[in-house]
């Protein structure tokens, strides 16, 4: 067997598993202002940006032939309501606007939630102190819409409300967006590792937790379930989060459905890579493609990183 691993030209050329910039998607922290690169500092390298910075962030991936972005928003003000998360002239959608005008051909996702817009912190509307379901499916379906009209190429519910993609879908057509595809985040496990997100969403719940809506991470099987309900309700495209914590998850999504697969690499597993490197534990530039690496070959045919930009230049 060592033969085909003797030299750099040979294991290239019998290489199973291959990276391209294409396969990455950049999430984006949009902020109001003007100027403004704020630091994300669990998360280096990474900061909350006004429009008009992360209109350069986004020209900067597409020169860098990164597949997209996704936009995340942080409103002004919060309310009970999650009222910025599909008002049209919200933060996404002012974003979505701004970066179709500079970079018209840049594929532009959306995330479409309502953690970061709501006073609690929670992902729907509160009644006897828990989320209700189908009250919050009204909100994202505005939201989507919302980003749908700004300009946005898809969006991507992450809420985990049930039935959710079923009425994202049915208000896409009824808007005439019939040609927006939805990204589901299918399988969307409630995890300790996205902890550094929250303080770059500034999204962390008030009260309890989202266990009663995001899945349990002892449960693989349920995960098949979900994104089974997701594709049968409308969805185009299935997401597993996180990623290297649940290759399993992906590996075993990947046998059983065709659909567009995507992976998302999400704060804690960047931010634990990254403390890695600065302590010189790790060497930098492996241990983001390898990284990457096992998420591709998991069987994700599109992986959300913090990496995006990294790896990209990295592999040109």
């Amino acid at each position: 067997m060592r033969r085909l691993r003797a030299t750099e030209s040979i294991r290239t050329l019998v290489r199973e598993t291959r990276l391209a910039p294409s396969q990455f998607i950049l999430p984006l922290f949009a902020c109001p202002g003007e100027g403004i690169r704020k630091p994300i500092s669990s998360m280096p390298g990474n900061a909350q940006t006004s429009v008009d910075q992360l209109v350069k962030d986004c020209e900067e991936a597409a020169s860098l032939g990164i597949g997209g972005v996704i936009l995340f928003g942080i409103p002004e003000t919060k309310d009970e309501l999650a009222s910025e998360g599909y008002a049209e002239d919200g933060i996404t959608q002012r974003a979505v606007r701004a970066v179709k005008r500079a970079v018209p051909r840049l594929l532009l996702m959306t995330d479409v939630c309502n953690c970061e817009y709501t006073s609690h912190g929670h992902c729907g509307k509160i009644v006897n102190n828990d989320v209700d379901n189908d009250a919050t499916l009204e909100w994202l379906a505005a939201g989507a819409v919302s980003h749908a009209r700004a300009g946005a190429d898809i969006v991507a519910p992450s809420d985990m409300m049930d039935g959710r993609v079923g009425a994202i879908r049915k208000a896409l057509d009824q808007a005439g967006f019939t040609h927006i595809p939805i990204l589901s985040y299918a399988a969307k496990f409630a995890s300790v590792f996205y902890g550094p997100f929250r303080e770059a969403a500034e999204s962390a719940p008030q009260f309890g937790d989202r266990r009663s809506y995001q899945m349990d991470p002892s449960n693989g099987r349920e995960a098949l379930r979900e994104i089974e309900l997701d594709l049968e309700e409308g969805a185009d495209m299935i997401m597993v989060k996180p990623a290297m914590p649940y290759l399993d998850v992906i590996s075993q999504a990947r046998e059983r459905f065709s659909a567009p697969l995507g992976a998302y690499q999400v704060s804690g597993e960047f931010s634990m890579i990254m403390a890695a490197i600065q302590n010189g534990w790790l060497d930098h530039d492996r241990a983001v493609l390898e990284s990457l690496t096992c998420i591709r070959r998991a069987g994700a045919d599109f992986t959300l990183t913090y990496f995006a930009k990294t790896a990209a230049r990295l592999l040109a």
